[in-house]
């Protein structure tokens, strides 16, 4: 099953589902369409075997949805990625280091706007891996 919510109902949405025993964090992911993006929350209930997926869809030049790290440590690392790949804000969370190296480019890699390479003119070696 598929819930779509409003980012303001995340938590609180995330906490019923958790009570209800919902309690295994798969993944979370995002999707870019381009305008507006897509942010999943994958859900395992590992008593009954059912799984449920919710969505917060935003548009894409305001990118914003709270931590859920106090409902899901597993969160940890995929709020990182959503950051850090898609450009989303996640409210709540202290900024920590880059998950990989810095890149050469314009913008987050997995957001469509996202354009590798370099300036005219500028020497170095693989396109879009900065140079040491």
């Amino acid at each position: 099953m598929l819930l779509e919510i409003q980012s303001e109902a995340l938590v609180k949405t995330l906490d019923e589902l958790k009570s209800k025993g919902f309690n295994y964090l798969k993944k979370i992911t995002a999707v870019d369409h381009g305008d507006n993006l897509e942010v999943l929350y994958m859900l395992y209930d590992t008593e009954s075997n059912i799984e449920e997926s919710v969505m917060v869809r935003m548009p894409a030049v305001y990118a914003e949805v709270p931590t859920i790290m106090k409902l899901y440590k597993a969160a940890d690392w995929y709020e990182r990625e959503l950051s850090e790949m898609f450009g989303i804000r996640i409210r709540g969370r202290d900024a920590k280091r880059l998950l990989l190296e810095e890149w050469e480019g314009t913008g987050t890699p997995l957001r469509k706007s996202f354009r590798w390479g370099r300036p005219p003119g500028v020497p170095g070696g693989y396109i879009g891996v900065k140079q040491q």
